[in-house]
């Protein structure tokens, strides 16, 4: 949410291109090209802007100019991508009907920048979303478009025990939310275990829980952090439902009162088949079927482009970046050395733009 400097470059380059836009909270815009043969379809196509807390470790001249900030996740390539399809479409307004909308958008990281484009409307009549994600696991050159769930929800729990203090030595004199706090984490697990499928890929984890001030006093109070993942709308609204359950219940047991919340930072990402199969066709165009992947391995990492495909049909496409002879693009998504083969941009550009002209311009 502090995009400021890169959304006010975003907006220049769409005015150079007389592209109107609007202000999508303080740090996004969305910006729209109409085409000149009249009325027709609408296509959404995404780029996410925002950068991470985390130092610039590579030596280039392109490095990082503001200390403990990198774009270690690609996001400044998408923009750049983006702007440069923005270019060619607005270009070539003579050649498809219909309207492109172009998304600029702020605070993926933290799972809230995409609901702003839903709540504010801006998806609304929208008949198809389209985004892009450069993979630095991919070599430069290859497309990867697979339908169905290819990342996983993200929710954000907490739990707050309530106890009573007493002195250690007297326990029975107090309610220990350290330890119903321990038998909450325990019992957790067994939601995946238990409660779930063998066959459907869940993560319950608790990576946080704070309790007590001293040795000898029995914890008044402890809290507990913790995400789930999921790949599926239904089995997420059960698992967070058995999470408050056995929470509740659990503390219960151990006479203490439990509060429980939870940060929604991104849906289940599912692809629609059709528009998954029309990106690997248009893909293949670009780079060769040979190079265009249809299956990998589901991601257990979230990304709230979700939120974008659960209000219209789309595809999340990958384009790869890894330069076989140069081990510098090598690194992984938020590391402090990550970088990227820039032939991926024209990959991505290229992909956006044959996109949107294929979907606008089919029956």
């Amino acid at each position: 949410m502090k995009e400021f400097k890169t959304i006010k470059r975003i907006k220049q380059e769409l005015e150079k291109l007389d592209i109107p836009f609007e202000a999508v909270g303080e740090t996004g815009a969305i910006g729209e090209i109409n085409g000149q043969r009249g009325k027709g379809k609408t296509i959404l196509l995404r780029a996410d802007i925002d950068a991470l807390e985390l130092e610039d470790a590579k030596d280039k001249p392109y490095k990082s100019k503001n200390p403990g900030l990198h774009h270690a996740c690609g996001h400044d390539g998408h923009t750049a991508a983006l702007l440069g399809a923005a270019k060619v479409l607005k270009k070539n307004a003579d050649k498809f009907s219909g309207t492109i909308k172009v998304a600029f958008q702020q605070a993926e990281e933290i799972g809230a920048g995409a609901r702003q484009f839903v709540q504010g409307g801006h998806v609304e009549g929208v008949d198809q979303v389209f985004g892009i994600h450069l993979d630095s696991s991919v070599p430069v050159g290859k497309i990867v478009s697979v339908p169905g769930a290819t990342n996983a929800s993200c929710d954000i729990f907490k739990i707050k025990v309530h106890g009573k203090s007493a002195h250690a030595a007297q326990p029975h004199n107090g309610v220990d939310a350290l330890l119903a706090a321990a038998a909450i984490t325990v019992d957790l697990q067994s939601i995946v275990g238990r409660e779930v499928s063998p066959l459907d890929n869940v993560v319950v984890a608790v990576g946080v829980l704070n309790a007590g001030t001293r040795y000898n006093i029995v914890a008044n109070q402890a809290t507990l952090e913790g995400t789930v993942r999921t790949f599926s709308h239904e089995t997420r609204d059960k698992v967070l439902k058995a999470v408050e359950r056995i929470a509740t219940s659990v503390g219960e047991s151990h006479r203490a009162t439990v509060e429980f919340e939870n940060y929604d930072a991104a849906a289940p990402l599912i692809n629609a088949d059709g528009p998954a199969e029309r990106a690997a066709q248009v893909g293949a165009a670009i780079v060769g079927l040979e190079n265009v992947i249809s299956t990998q391995p589901k991601s257990l990492g979230a990304d709230d482009f979700a939120d974008f495909l659960a209000e219209a049909p789309g595809v999340y496409a990958r384009v790869g970046t890894r330069n076989l002879k140069d081990s510098d693009t090598w690194y992984g998504h938020h590391h402090e050395n990550f970088d990227i083969d820039e032939r991926g941009l024209k990959v991505a550009t290229e992909l956006h733009v044959c996109y949107a002209l294929d979907f606008l311009n089919s029956n």
